[in-house]
């Protein structure tokens, strides 16, 4: 009888292997595998950039800084930070040093029937 592993609830990738969308000047998001309702990515975002437009999050966001530092308005956010961005929420990050970010946005959840 041929009996089949299970296949393991999780999986695992190196984040530079995962192709980058370039989103502007300096620019590169990764969005990781996740589920239908968190969208899962990072950000980097190159020396003297800053992200191309206001970024509003209708239902919040959450940013892990993992290298780097972020600036967002005056105040500057230094690797292994946290920051939590409220529902309804905006803001344009930039970097003078260069920035990696891990960050988490909860999906809007779909009308029943409707396709994303």
């Amino acid at each position: 009888m041929l009996t089949h592993a299970p296949t393991p609830p999780w999986s695992s990738l190196r984040v530079d292997d995962v192709e980058p969308v370039v989103v502007g000047p300096g620019c590169l998001r990764r969005d990781l595998p996740s589920t239908p309702d968190i969208r899962a990515w990072v950000v980097d975002i190159a020396p003297g950039s800053q992200w191309p437009w206001v970024d509003t999050h209708d239902t919040g966001e959450v940013l892990f800084i993992v290298s780097g530092e972020l600036i967002e308005g005056a105040q500057r956010i230094g690797a292994g930070s946290s920051v939590f961005f409220a529902p309804g929420s905006s803001h344009r990050p930039r970097t003078e040093l260069g920035v990696r970010i891990f960050g988490i946005n909860p999906l809007s959840p779909q009308p029943r029937g409707a396709t994303p």
